[in-house]
């Protein structure tokens, strides 16, 4: 799978990678397709999001998850509460 969930997220990985010192994203209620260029780690601070991939696999997180999107997913993005989210590429 080309996304992986850790739920919950340690604290002390949060810690440790200075997460909270990461951008922060925001998306309210919607449903979009989106590709990643690069990888993404992202903790999820609120809400509900269920992601497909292409080949149908779906993916459901939330608050307090920390997620990993694979470089070159294509995906949609089902925003099912709004996000928010600490997020780094690369």
């Amino acid at each position: 799978m080309s996304i992986t969930v850790t739920s919950p997220c340690p604290r002390d990985l949060v810690i440790d990678q200075a997460m909270h010192e990461w951008p922060v994203w925001t998306c309210g209620v919607s449903r979009f397709p989106w590709t990643y260029t690069e990888r993404e780690t992202c903790l999820v601070l609120e809400g509900d999001v269920t992601v497909t991939s292409e080949s149908g696999d779906a993916v459901r997180f939330g608050g307090g998850d920390l997620v990993v999107f694979a470089e070159g997913l294509s995906c949609t993005w089902k925003v099912h509460l709004p996000v928010r989210k600490h997020y780094r590429f690369g």
